[in-house]
């Protein structure tokens, strides 16, 4: 499913416009964004669980000449699927 898919989705399912729909998801994305750069959990019990992991420096190997190189420490997000959804997917 992509964006646009998602959008007509959300708005059958709610009830609403293709527009408020999409500022729905727009507000949605904004939201979780700006609180996983603030290194903040956004949790939804039993669907969703995003964060921020950190991943220290490390060295690793260029694929191509095989030489050893420094991959440099960053920030990952990662998100956790909840036990309603995994039910879910499962058929349970």
């Amino acid at each position: 499913m992509n964006k646009t898919e998602l959008i007509a989705a959300i708005a059958a399912d709610a009830d609403l416009t293709k527009k408020d729909a999409e500022k729905f998801l727009a507000a949605f994305e904004s939201v979780v964004t700006k609180a996983l750069v603030e290194d903040k959990k956004v949790q939804l019990v039993g669907f969703l669980t995003a964060s921020v992991v950190e991943r220290a420096e490390r060295e690793g190997r260029n694929p191509q000449t095989g030489q050893p190189m420094k991959i440099a420490a960053s920030k990952a997000p990662t998100f956790k699927a909840g036990k309603k959804l995994k039910d879910a997917v499962n058929g349970k």
